[in-house]
């Protein structure tokens, strides 16, 4: 039971003090289920982003229900989940209850500017985090230019596909480059 409310509350303070999405939350659930918790290695961080960004929902959300059973099975993830959503459905419910035209105030139009930046800042890190501790590879890396430059160009020139186009795009190339490697294998 003390695994649980653990899971709860680390993800609760992470819900909470993290602005800007699930790609902001990454870093901070890094730090916090790899770095100071040790819940799960930095490999299972990668693979669980990876996974976590190609299916439904909310990435965060996802990673959160991942670690959560890792630690504690279906109550685990279950705390997990509901530690990462609750503080913004708060912040949002009081929000949305007690402020007419939120947005409008000139105080919190400012503080959300500043949370922008802070919002790139933090996507960025971990982007530079994932990409240091990733094996150093001619494939991956290929790929991951590659992904870069074609998301790069959709903005730039806006081509008509999305990130999912370029997701599945790599998942269908990492394929093809093991079902290659693996006849080669039964051929030798």
């Amino acid at each position: 039971m003390r695994t649980i409310f653990d899971l709860l509350f680390t993800f609760m303070k992470i819900g909470f003090f993290t602005f800007g999405g699930g790609y902001a939350m990454l870093s901070v659930i890094e730090d916090n289920c790899v770095e100071k918790k040790k819940w799960i290695t930095h490999d299972d961080m990668m693979n669980v982003t990876v996974i976590a960004e190609s299916t439904p929902g909310p990435i965060a959300i996802n990673c959160a229900t991942f670690i959560g059973y890792r630690q504690a099975g279906i109550l685990g993830s279950i705390a997990a989940t509901v530690g990462i959503v609750l503080p913004s459905f708060a912040v949002i419910l009081i929000i949305s209850g007690f402020l007419d035209n939120f947005l409008e105030i000139e105080v919190v139009k400012n503080a959300f500017r500043g949370i922008k930046c802070a919002v790139g800042i933090l996507i960025v890190s971990a982007a530079v985090t994932m990409i240091k501790k990733m094996k150093k590879k001619t494939f991956p890396i290929a790929v991951m230019v590659l992904s870069a430059l074609a998301m790069l160009a959709t903005d730039l020139f806006s081509f008509g596909f999305s990130a999912i186009t370029i997701i599945v795009f790599a998942a269908l190339l990492g394929l093809s480059v093991f079902a290659v490697k693996r006849i080669k294998e039964r051929r030798a």
